[in-house]
């Protein structure tokens, strides 16, 4: 059985075994944005216990793999069906959830707010990431997305520039929402509500940690396997 190791970076683990995103951020271990680089660089900045995290991590493996589960070679499929899957789980994900979600957020911070102050800034926050990710979704459905799927059928060197200046910006833009969904996690306490915190407050952190687990995958899969294609 294949062994991971401080040299291999969270990206290209996640790609090989994907429930290894699930420990990376229990961990605050970034797979996505800054997924590039080899875990022993995040060892090193990081206050980890490098053995017991790779021990945990190749122990969940091999147990994954004993249960003999299908993986999606990402890498090999054509950029025009990862983009058609990426708008229609992710995108519709997020079209479907930030107005809802929002309304919970809402909810909680005007009834509880004032006992429980991150709220406000839980408010702030969660707003910023919904508007950013609104228009960012916006920019890639009507701009960069075609682009990538006319350089898939007519490829030149004149195209692929120009998508990969706008990737540059939609990079950017993804390290940004992947800050403020971190920031998230650290005020919500890891998305564990208090004690005695009634159903909507319960329902809005499971929602949210739920956002943050389809938005990683989501930016992981354009970061890590989309633009990586050019």
């Amino acid at each position: 059985m294949a062994t991971f190791t401080a040299d291999q970076t969270p990206a290209s683990i996640v790609k090989t075994f994907p429930k290894a995103s699930d420990l990376f951020k229990e961990r605050r271990i970034d797979f996505c944005c800054g997924g590039d680089r080899p875990l022993k660089e995040v060892f090193r900045e990081g206050d980890y216990d490098s053995e017991t995290v790779l021990s945990d991590l190749n122990t969940a493996f091999q147990k994954w793999q004993k249960e003999d589960q299908e993986v999606t070679d990402w890498d090999a499929m054509p950029s025009s069906e990862l983009i058609d899957h990426i708008v229609g789980e992710h995108h519709a994900y997020l079209k479907s959830e930030l107005s809802p979600l929002g309304e919970f957020v809402t909810k909680i911070f005007r009834v509880h707010g004032k006992n429980h102050p991150h709220l406000k800034e839980l408010h702030r926050i969660y707003n910023e990431f919904k508007i950013d990710m609104e228009e960012h979704m916006v920019t890639e459905e009507n701009d960069v997305f075609p682009l990538i799927k006319e350089y898939e059928q007519n490829p030149s060197e004149a195209l692929k520039q120009e998508i990969i200046d706008a990737n540059g910006g939609l990079e950017d833009e993804h390290e940004a929402a992947g800050n403020l969904l971190k920031r998230m996690r650290v005020i919500t306490n890891d998305f564990q509500p208090p004690a005695g915190a009634c159903n909507s407050y319960r329902i809005t952190y499971a929602r949210l940690a739920d956002l943050e687990t389809d938005t990683f995958q989501h930016v992981h899969l354009e970061n890590n396997v989309l633009f990586k294609q050019l």
